[in-house]
């Protein structure tokens, strides 16, 4: 992603401030809907500019996730559910820390990539491949700390470290469909819940034995 220059400022701001526009309206209003007129207004930025940088409200679309992926990344990075030694006790911080984001308004919690993933899967096969490298390199992070804790827990199920990582992924999109379609962050924080016992009952833990 190119980055604002002194040669060339106004191109890199314009394009940043067109993929954080799409960021939050898309979340709020879904890619249909999201007009190039709407991202230019809240960009403050030219039609000229628009398709100077993407050529098409697709291309932005493909832009947008790669952006989401790019910068949701070092926030999970960051984030303190890294901290404990324990490999199980790693996993279930990262359910704690998803859940404790789910706050605020639904559109400020909820997934670019997913909600672009549900409206476009058909129609732009272009957007929906960028937003599964999203949601699946993000899944992936988990699966070595999943890993472990099978190994360090004696798990020998018919399941394996990926597939629960994915089932994560499942559990936390359908969470934001229910509390969009309930207009409710509690029914999202709900689903949260449910993810922290199948994961203790997978791993024969009871709530207080992980800590």
């Amino acid at each position: 992603m190119p980055r604002p220059t002194k040669q060339s400022p106004e191109r890199g701001g314009a394009r940043i401030r067109l993929l954080e526009a799409a960021r939050d309206i898309i979340r709020a209003k879904g890619f249909a809907a999201t007009t190039v007129d709407d991202l230019c207004k809240t960009a403050a930025v030219t039609k000229g500019a628009f398709f100077h940088n993407f050529g098409s409200k697709d291309a932005l679309g493909v832009a947008a996730a790669e952006f989401w992926a790019e910068t949701t990344s070092g926030f999970f990075a960051a984030a303190s559910y890294h901290d404990p030694a324990d490999a199980l006790e790693r996993i279930l911080a990262y359910v704690a820390f998803r859940k404790a984001i789910i706050a605020g308004d639904l559109a400020a919690f909820t997934c670019l990539v997913g909600t672009m993933a549900q409206e476009v899967y058909a129609s732009s096969p272009d957007i929906r491949d960028a937003c599964g490298r999203s949601i699946f390199g993000h899944t992936a992070t988990l699966e070595a700390d999943i890993e472990a804790a099978r190994r360090d827990h004696g798990i020998a199920g018919d399941w394996t470290a990926e597939s629960l990582a994915r089932h994560t992924q499942a559990v936390i999109q359908g969470a934001f469909i229910l509390a969009k379609a309930g207009n409710d962050p509690a029914l999202a924080r709900e689903s949260l819940d449910h993810l922290d016992r199948y994961i203790r009952h997978l791993f024969h833990v009871a709530e207080d034995d992980a800590k």
